[in-house]
């Protein structure tokens, strides 16, 4: 099985941590649409004779796209690709695109999962975060987009700065309230050159609070889980059966081709990424070339890969797929090095597999660097 992305690089307004490629210029929207069709056709021997289990609108915004724009797009896919019979096809979308007019459009399309970017249910922090919509749209949106989707996901933004635990434990009751079956989680980073860092290192934002964000994913988990979610990711909660493939796809190494500026693709052995310019992008398109860079992974990059993603899911890390793959040097080598954090209690054994305990989920990626592999000697 394998997986297409598709990038959709418009936004209606830059929120301000995201650092992700994407334009507030919409003119070339036109342009872009034909490209990224062109190229849906161009790499249809890339993924051989994989079967498409995934289909998944990212951004940016995908939700600023015509109905009549996205179908275009899965028509494409569809006249080029083997389709999974159980297809996942997930539009990443805003509240305020979300009308009663826009949803009913979608709903006639085989799109049959959405994903809404809530951030969060009051607007100080959408305020904060330069979200285009408010608090109201985001309520709105998601009931009535439950009347046209069962499939449904929202983001939401935990640590923010001066969010305290009682507005976040409303943003968690306000989920499970209205009964959504699938929620990512995500701790507000600071990334370099966004608006967020230059906010606050000028004190107009406060810094996060690593100490705040915790404690905001402790209860998160316990709140979640305790009503029936799995935590199947270390930032997705899901109700049985409504796991994301494409996700799913990604963390357990399954190639996947990605359409669009910016948009990453990989094969099992080698990584691409598009240039991350819209005009670049749609020039080379049209000159029937691709503008892009490759590389090929070692043995120790899809070693750390398969210790960084293992170790964000549940199913955890097997210690018979590491000899398997990367022998028994390698596999002595991650026995050794992950016995002080099972002293430490944030790792666990269960069977063969290494698994995160509640207590390490949220240090999992510095779990992950102290395992990685630096040389093979």
């Amino acid at each position: 099985m394998a997986a297409i992305y598709i990038h959709i690089p418009f936004c209606k307004q830059a929120c301000t941590y995201c650092d992700f490629h994407f334009s507030t210029n919409r003119a070339k929207k036109d342009d872009m649409v034909l490209a990224l069709a062109q190229e849906i056709i161009e790499r249809k021997t890339e993924l051989k004779s994989e079967i498409i289990n995934a289909i998944y609108f990212g951004g940016g915004t995908p939700s600023v796209l015509r109905v009549v724009e996205i179908e275009i797009l899965l028509n494409t896919v569809a006249n080029n690709y083997t389709l999974a019979d159980a297809l996942e096809i997930t539009l990443e979308a805003n509240p305020d695109d979300l009308s009663d007019s826009y949803l009913e459009l979608l709903s006639k399309t085989k799109i049959n999962r959405l994903s809404i970017g809530v951030q969060s249910f009051f607007n100080e922090d959408l305020v904060l975060m330069n979200r285009a919509h408010n608090a109201n749209e985001a309520l709105y949106s998601i009931k009535k987009a439950k009347t046209y989707f069962k499939n449904i996901s929202i983001d939401l933004i935990y640590g923010v700065p001066n969010m305290p635990l009682d507005r976040w434990k409303q943003n968690v009751d306000t989920v499970l309230e209205l009964e959504i079956p699938h929620i990512s989680s995500y701790a507000l980073t600071v990334e370099s050159k966004t608006v967020l860092q230059k906010q606050i290192e000028t004190g107009k934002v406060a810094p996060v609070n690593e100490k705040m964000a915790k404690t905001h994913f402790d209860y998160l988990v316990t709140a979640l889980t305790n009503n029936g979610y799995d935590h199947y990711e270390i930032s997705n909660f899901s109700k049985p059966n409504f796991y994301s493939l494409n996700n799913s796809n990604y963390w357990s190494g399954g190639a996947y081709l990605g359409i669009g500026p910016g948009a990453h693709s990989f094969d099992g052995v080698f990584r691409s990424w598009n240039v991350a310019n819209n005009s670049k992008y749609i020039k080379a398109i049209n000159a029937g070339i691709r503008n892009y860079e490759k590389e090929e992974l070692t043995e120790i990059d899809r070693y750390n890969e398969y210790i960084m993603t293992g170790l964000r899911t549940q199913k955890g890390v097997s210690i018979s797929v590491i000899k398997d793959r990367f022998g028994i040097k390698t596999a002595n080598y991650f026995i050794k090095n992950i016995q002080k954090h099972i002293e430490n209690n944030t790792i666990y054994i269960a069977a063969d597999c290494y698994k995160t305990t509640q207590k390490g989920k949220f240090l999992t990626d510095g779990i992950s660097i102290d395992l990685f592999l630096v040389n093979l000697n």
